[in-house]
């Protein structure tokens, strides 16, 4: 079965994208190629339409109403048309691989289910989280942050056209499936630090209110193993 893994890309964190995409490459034992999801290519190959603006430091999503914390924000949901079927795993970029096989993910997920991820209980009480970016709440809160996605056929769905058109909030709570339809990973797939439970042993730690290349945050959780990686990317 065709399999694939896309990374959220913002300008703004390219260090942290390139750390993630190193350690999970470092960690396939299958050739799984792993692409960057790239707005202003995205926009050149016609793709993304949706019409934002800036305002100051935050970009703001005109449908929606609402800011961006990223520029993937809502680009993420055109994963399953990039991929063009099979399984096709997307993540955000502040994140980091810790497994001895992220390859595994892809024998978890099988088709039964149109997306899998981890179901998070998650409320953020902090109105700004990151580099200054307001902290939008909405319901599902953090479980597109981690998502695989197979050829269930509800996903063909989600075409380009819906996800040019809909408000985030709506793609974000996944709103083209059934309930039944999303399937649940452990919270070790997508471990937020700070917030899940820390007796957990994180497959992938994601670094979602702050991340160790941001100032201020280099003392979190897990940060001495995110600059030992990025320290062997950079070499």
């Amino acid at each position: 079965m065709k399999q694939s893994i896309f990374i959220g890309y913002d300008p703004r964190q390219a260090e942290a994208f390139a750390v993630c995409r190193d350690s999970i490459r470092k960690r396939l034992n299958l050739p799984i190629p792993i692409y960057g999801l790239v707005l202003d290519k995205l926009r050149a190959d016609g793709l993304y339409s949706r019409k934002t603006e800036r305002r100051g430091e935050q970009l703001w999503d005109n449908i929606s109403g609402a800011p961006m914390s990223t520029e993937f924000a809502i680009s993420r949901f055109l994963v399953p048309h990039l991929s063009k079927g099979g399984q096709a795993l997307f993540l955000d970029c502040d994140m980091m691989a810790r497994c001895r096989n992220f390859a595994e993910i892809f024998e978890i997920c099988d088709r039964s289910k149109a997306v899998w991820c981890v179901k998070h209980d998650y409320q953020p009480t902090q109105a700004i989280k990151m580099d200054g970016q307001v902290q939008t709440r909405y319901e599902r809160k953090n479980w597109s942050s981690f998502m695989m996605f197979t050829d269930h056929v509800a996903n063909k769905t989600l075409t380009p056209e819906v996800v040019n058109t809909l408000p985030g909030r709506d793609l974000h709570r996944f709103c083209w499936l059934e309930d039944d339809e999303i399937g649940e990973l452990g919270s070790e797939w997508n471990f937020l630090v700070g917030h899940t439970d820390t007796n957990i042993n994180p497959k992938v730690v994601h670094f979602t209110d702050g991340g160790p290349w941001m100032p201020g945050y280099e003392n979190v959780p897990y940060a001495d193993e995110w600059f030992r990686e990025r320290d062997r990317w950079a070499a």
